[in-house]
């Protein structure tokens, strides 16, 4: 059985759907298998402990990410979590709608414009959101411990520069506007 991780190269051949995968017509690419992996399983334990949680209440993922840029972003606009989120006005609707009729969120008119739904977390959803965000920091920080100095601004680094370049920015306005929010 051959090493994945050592520099097995991508040809440019077509995915199902056409796609090319990019590689062979520029003499092949050395796929970072080593990272990919890492990614998938480190996403799972990350998202794994909120999980178990979250299985209490019936919720999936979908729902702790809602729930979790409502709670950062209070009064956030139904629109702009769409956004954030890049979802279908049709997945959000139903993870809302249990959200809100769990007593988890409000929603409420917009003091300007009526039409618009701003998005509160209750302290019913804060406390769900910072319960799930403890277990997440809690695994960052063992992370950190390990590799020492440095590593919190190192990882931030490289998780920003994953983002593509057209959203980066709007992505960290995004997130330092949600801890100004939070100072408050």
């Amino acid at each position: 059985m051959a090493d994945i991780n050592s520099g097995t190269k991508i040809s440019a051949s077509a995915i199902g759907d056409g796609t090319a995968v990019p590689g062979a017509a520029e003499g092949g690419t050395d796929a970072a298998w080593d990272i990919i992996e890492l990614l998938f399983f480190a996403y799972r334990d990350f998202v794994g402990d909120p999980d178990e949680v979250l299985l209490k209440y019936a919720f999936g993922r979908a729902h702790h990410r809602v729930l979790h840029f409502v709670n950062r972003n209070p009064g956030m606009k139904v629109a702009d979590l769409l956004d954030i989120l890049n979802i279908t006005k049709q997945s959000l609707g139903r993870v809302l709608k249990q959200l809100i009729d769990q007593g988890f969120i409000v929603q409420k008119e917009g003091e300007q414009d009526r039409r618009q739904r701003l998005l509160y977390a209750t302290p019913k959803g804060e406390a769900l959101s910072l319960k799930l965000a403890a277990l997440q920091t809690e695994r960052i920080n063992r992370a950190f411990g390990e590799l020492g100095p440095g590593a919190h601004e190192a990882a931030r680094r490289f998780l920003t520069a994953m983002i593509d370049g057209d959203n980066r920015e709007g992505v960290l306005r995004q997130i330092a506007r949600a801890d100004r929010a939070k100072v408050r």
